[in-house]
């Protein structure tokens, strides 16, 4: 555990086929993929401590949902069950609760044990058309692609954040108003100057369709009183009730339409926003 600090961002490497744990773009799967300076690379460290001691969650620090196992088999060509990305939506979540074991290699090499005694594993080493795939599988399916390189990623200088990603060009949004692309909710609430925000009270919520962060931020600056000048607000997701917020700064999931997201938005300038951390994710 000594690899992982709380709060802080990690890439999980293959030892074997050398790609990286991927969140995947639907916001629900776990690949592998060689991109490297990408944010569903990156991991945020939350330290839970049990009463047996402590456990690691890891989030994506793209959609902020966390690295699970389950009980549902995996896919056709892969070992084990499923790994998957789940919200965290009640305390002690034994899906979401890793701990990393030593692997007799390098100590930045290790193995991560699910609470369920499932090791999560890189599929494909000889069947190179599938070998995007990850899953959990038991001890005694020992095996060299349950090795993983823990890489750290500084944080970025907070007068450095990261950019959203262009909205869609003009036509491509005209037609998306003539032929409504699938919505989902946003469930929404402003934080105060020191980031508290209340649990159940004054949450308001809205139907928005697409996947653009940046017209989505618009669309928040507006309803949140941080009027046109949209940079004056930071949108962070919380993936579940406690989860940990994660700032978003890719586009939406392709997937999950007609599920509800949590927005917690953040003002600029605000000790809370000055405290946001981000991976630099392009630091060699």
């Amino acid at each position: 555990m000594d690899r992982f600090h709380d709060r802080h961002h990690v890439r999980l490497r293959s030892r074997v086929q050398r790609t990286y744990l991927h969140a995947a773009d639907d916001g629900e799967s776990v690949t592998l993929s060689q991109l490297r300076a990408s944010m569903n690379a990156a991991w945020a460290v939350h330290i839970y401590n049990g009463d047996d001691g402590p456990y690691l969650l890891l989030h994506s620090a793209a959609y902020g949902r966390y690295l699970a196992a389950t009980a549902t088999p995996a896919r056709l060509g892969h070992r084990g069950l499923r790994a998957e990305l789940r919200d965290y939506d009640q305390p002690g979540v034994e899906a979401v609760m890793w701990r990393a074991v030593g692997s007799g290699f390098a100590d930045d090499v290790v193995l991560l044990r699910n609470v369920g005694g499932r090791y999560l594993r890189a599929n494909g080493r000889y069947l190179p058309w599938n070998s995007s795939g990850v899953s959990v599988d038991d001890e005694a399916s020992a095996s060299s692609m349950m090795y993983w390189v823990v890489e750290p990623i500084p944080a970025r200088d907070r007068w450095n954040m990261p950019f959203l990603p262009d909205p869609p060009p003009l036509l491509i949004y005209l037609l998306g108003v003539i032929y409504p692309e699938p919505g989902r909710l946003i469930r929404f609430v402003r934080a105060q100057d020191d980031g508290h925000y209340p649990e159940a009270e004054g949450w308001q919520q809205f139907w928005f369709r697409g996947r653009s962060a940046f017209r989505l931020r618009d669309d928040l600056g507006l309803l949140v009183g941080a009027g046109v000048y949209y940079l004056n607000i930071t949108m962070c997701v919380r993936a579940g009730r406690h989860g940990r917020l994660t700032p978003l700064v890719v586009n939406l999931p392709d997937g999950g339409y007609g599920e509800t997201l949590e927005i917690v938005v953040f003002m600029a300038d605000t000790p809370a926003y000055n405290e946001l951390r981000h991976p630099d994710v392009d630091a060699e």
